[in-house]
């Protein structure tokens, strides 16, 4: 009972009340650091290589250094587990991976893609690896902060964070692109890591008195345990097998969005000014509507409506693909494509973090999200060859194909009609 008169007194607060609280301002900061490093591996990097001459194949085979995006959850226990001696138990691990991750995204620049393509793959593997280990923290401390009424709108703000994070790689890297020498733009979109270290600095941990696992042994295996203890086996298969399938459509139609543009005939300004100026409307008004949909239908029926979206967005890609380098066409498909993105993405996380256990946050949600970066590096590897086999226009309408089956998933682990008290759970 006390539960429940929590939760509809919550349902009452006006959305301005919400979105303005504490919480609701640190998920902007944890959302705009974990999406920088990634973005930078995504669309910078891969457009770096298409102009200095790389084949879209080898493009597309440079997906693998995300490998780490995908095994997070087996180095997460010690996250978990251990406390490092500064900062307290999650702002500790945040700030040792930011300025690892600060230095590492700077000094990529120094190495030319014609000589030495394998040193660049390696140091995109260390920044993969601490991307990846930063999110386990961070979704982790997420979870911490957000009481369950809050983890629709939480994790709405912060993915369209993290996805505006994706201007400064993005946008403002191609634009100086434009008028710096490469290095100089690493360096330049590095030094944006300093807003998460500031940010790690200034708040507080989101539990006074953690209680990390006492021994490394319990920290791998009762995670795993409480998951399959509290959904079923059955029902635990269909909810990872769910987590791999939802957004593979869309994470293969944005493999390779930096080198499409580029291919149709856009320049670096071009693709740095219009479509990210498109992609910022489309992450302010994700967040407001995404914010405003999981408050008042929950996120069982978000995770419907907005993953029909997410489908729809990529016809965008289709018609650009015909039309050809037309800059009106451009912005118009990188909006609906990160607003479809964007939703579909704040819905996933949102159920993710619904489904775990708070006392074993880092392990369980690492495990979940792994699963769910799972289509982005391993098929994301072969869009390359895939687009040369059968061209842009035929690529996308098969990405649209691959995104029916999540939806399909969606009638056992979301039904629609879900009981509204449960909702926030």
């Amino acid at each position: 009972m006390l539960n429940n008169a929590i939760h509809d007194r919550s349902r009452s607060e006006s959305f301005k009340e919400a979105i303005l609280n504490r919480r609701m301002l640190i998920c902007v900061f944890t959302g705009f650091t974990s999406g920088l490093p990634l973005y930078l591996l995504f669309q910078l990097v891969p457009g770096w290589l298409r102009m200095e001459g790389v084949g879209l194949a080898e493009i597309g085979f440079f997906a693998l250094v995300q490998f780490p995006f995908t095994w997070k959850f087996i180095w997460s226990p010690i996250i978990d587990r251990f406390t490092l001696p500064f900062l307290g138990h999650r702002r500790g691990w945040m700030l040792f991976t930011q300025v690892v991750l600060l230095f590492s995204m700077g000094s990529m620049g120094v190495f030319k893609p014609d000589v030495s393509i394998w040193s660049i793959a390696y140091l995109s593997i260390a920044v993969a690896f601490f991307s990846a280990s930063q999110d386990i923290v961070l979704d982790a401390y997420r979870r911490e902060l957000l009481p369950d009424v809050e983890l629709g709108l939480g994790n709405s703000i912060h993915v369209q964070a993290y996805r505006l994070s994706g201007l400064i790689p993005g946008a403002l890297g191609f634009i100086l692109a434009d008028h710096l020498p490469w290095h100089m733009v690493f360096v330049i979109v590095a030094l944006f890591m300093l807003v998460g270290i500031i940010a790690t600095l200034v708040i507080d941990e989101a539990i006074a008195e953690p209680t990390p696992p006492k021994t490394l042994r319990d920290s791998v295996i009762e995670p795993f345990r409480d998951f399959l203890g509290r959904a079923g086996l059955r029902p635990a298969l269909l909810v990872l097998t769910f987590l791999f399938l939802y957004k593979l459509g869309d994470n293969m139609a944005t493999a390779l969005q930096t080198p499409f543009f580029i291919d149709l005939g856009f320049t670096g300004t071009q693709i740095g000014s219009i479509s990210k100026m498109a992609s910022l409307v489309a992450v302010i008004l994700g967040g407001i509507v995404g914010g405003i949909i999981m408050v008042k239908l929950a996120i069982n029926r978000a995770l419907w409506l907005f993953g029909i979206v997410q489908i729809v967005s990529i016809l965008g890609f289709v018609i650009l693909s015909e039309v050809g380098p037309n800059p009106w066409m451009l912005g118009v498909a990188v909006f609906f494509e990160y607003l479809g993105v964007g939703l579909g993405t704040a819905a996933l996380i949102a159920f993710m973090a619904r489904t775990t256990n708070p006392a074993f946050a880092a392990t369980q949600l690492a495990l979940f999200t792994a699963i769910a970066a799972v289509p982005r590096v391993f098929a994301n590897s072969v869009t390359g060859v895939i687009v040369e086999q059968t061209g842009w226009t035929n690529f996308f309408l098969l990405c649209m194909v691959f995104a029916i089956p999540g939806m399909l998933l969606l009638i056992k682990v979301a039904p629609w009609n879900e009981n509204r008290t449960n909702a926030g759970r």
